[in-house]
């Protein structure tokens, strides 16, 4: 185990410790010291990535699809063992962490399949006696940087896709979450692979992160975290021109309608505002609800609240663990606050449960007598702490879902088709659910937001070739025959 708990880098792992990884369920147990790169260790992958991606590229296509299909047939066999990890440090339960690596491996057989899927265009000159021939090749060297939530998910979505279009890669996790970011690596390492297509480049955001945005060896850089990172990422981008993916904040909104099954509408929100601990960019934590059914929604949220288990993430049935760390504790508990100053009506949660070891934990929360424009329903606060609107008319609810800065997800529950298809074109957002919680989408098909939510082309499925690639058009004159 000592070697990963070091960067990967040229086909070999290197460097010592400076993160100390600590379990957010008990802060007593150190995980491990995990090293973090340098200068001197970037520049070393930038320049074995770039001499590795030229030979990758010309790697036959069912070598690169035998590679993808190890790793992601291994992570979904280990999904127990490395969840196990993944919920140590990140705070997630059990289910959740074994189910997330299973997803992770997922990525890597989808993508596997889409190896051999890459078939260009051709098309008729306008000029006479000439073909053209349209084709994708690889960006080169691509820039991953994923975040803390969900570790190896997140990063697995934009790592598959880049190796299977051609690509070399340096990885950049968060730091909150180094252990299963060195057991994927040790997975991709195994593979009959290019040494420096593949590194890991583990540090802070702000040297590590930084310094690959800014770096002209990169081609393309894939970045999911905070808007306002996001935002300095794509400025350092920009300097070279380096094709840039963000996926940002969030506030989103799920609306429960006069017409909804509220056992329904209230299973859909406790999953989406509170599992997870909210911490979900897809997490619906402002739950904006009819008048006619709000009374009666607020008590039956009370009561499915009051049956959550919240505890230990490695104790067995846990349903909500800890948050990820002490500085997004201290975070969610300012915003706790924040909701009281502003006027809303704490009816549930606001506090710690009693538990037997040290940890980040809060107890899901729900405020009601809250409006749009408090800033507790205007910011991501990214816990388990979501606030109620009370709205008269459908047209009301979805000026007031649309009604933020940001457009990852939306979702409504209702029994009228009339106002789901309306929802649907109208919901300011990438992803709509209806009748479904805002939290959960599949691999093969587009994800992303719209406005501060989402930069670039989308994520997952076939879209993700878009990012990864780059068109080259190709004229051909075979003369008269």
């Amino acid at each position: 185990m000592s070697s990963l708990l070091k960067n990967y880098i040229a086909g070999g792992w290197v460097g010592n410790g400076g993160n100390q990884n600590i379990n957010p369920s008990d802060t007593d147990d150190i995980i491990g010291d995990y090293a973090q790169a340098d200068k001197s260790a970037l520049d070393d992958a930038l320049n074995a990535a770039q001499t590795a991606q030229k030979e990758w590229q010309d790697v036959g296509l069912e070598a690169k699809q035998t590679v993808l299909n190890n790793i992601g047939n291994e992570l979904m066999s280990r999904s127990k063992e490395i969840g196990q990890m993944l919920s140590r440090e990140e705070g997630k339960p059990l289910a959740e962490g074994a189910g997330e690596t299973y997803r992770a491996g997922q990525f890597f057989t989808y993508y596997a399949a889409e190896v051999l899927r890459q078939i260009g265009q051709n098309a008729d000159s306008t000029r006479p006696n000439i073909d053209v021939d349209i084709r994708r090749e690889p960006m080169g060297t691509v820039a991953v940087i994923s975040p803390w939530n969900f570790p190896i998910a997140t990063a697995s979505w934009k790592i598959a896709p880049a190796l299977a279009f051609g690509n070399a890669v340096l990885w950049k996790p968060a730091n909150f979450t180094p252990a299963s970011a060195c057991l994927l690596t040790d997975i991709i390492a195994k593979q009959d692979i290019p040494k420096g297509l593949f590194n890991l480049v583990m540090g802070a955001g702000k040297t590590i992160g930084q310094a690959l945005a800014e770096s002209p060896a990169i081609q393309a850089v894939s970045f999911t975290g905070s808007y306002e990172v996001g935002k300095g990422v794509a400025q350092a981008a920009a300097g070279n021109f380096s094709k840039t993916q963000l996926e940002l904040g969030s506030k989103n909104a799920l609306l429960v309608m006069d017409d909804a099954d509220i056992d329904l509408a209230v299973a859909c929100a406790v999953n989406g505002a509170y599992f997870g601990s909210g911490q979900k960019c897809t997490a619906s934590s402002r739950l904006i609800v009819h008048e006619k059914l709000h009374d009666e929604f607020v008590d039956k949220m009370i009561e499915a609240m009051q049956k959550l288990k919240v505890g230990n993430a490695l104790t067995e049935g846990v349903q909500i663990g800890p948050l990820a760390g002490a500085q997004q504790y201290k975070i969610v508990n300012d915003y706790i606050a924040l909701a009281k100053q502003e006027g809303c009506e704490l009816v549930i949660g606001g506090d710690a449960p009693q538990t037997d070891k040290k940890g980040y934990y809060l107890n899901p929360t729900l405020f009601t007598n809250s409006n749009n424009k408090m800033r507790v329903n205007r910011e991501e606060m990214f816990g388990p702490v979501a606030c109620v609107q009370k709205i008269s008319s459908y047209d009301e609810g979805l000026a007031m879902v649309n009604d933020t800065d940001y457009g990852l997800t939306a979702g409504i529950i209702t029994q009228s088709l009339a106002r789901a298809s309306d929802f649907k074109r109208k919901a300011q957002s990438g992803c709509v659910m209806v009748n479904l919680p805002t939290a959960g989408t599949d691999y093969h098909v587009p994800f992303g937001g719209r406005k501060k939510s989402s930069f670039g082309s989308r994520e997952q499925g076939q879209y993700a070739v878009e990012f990864y690639t780059q068109v080259k058009t190709c004229y051909v004159s075979a003369g008269k025959p």
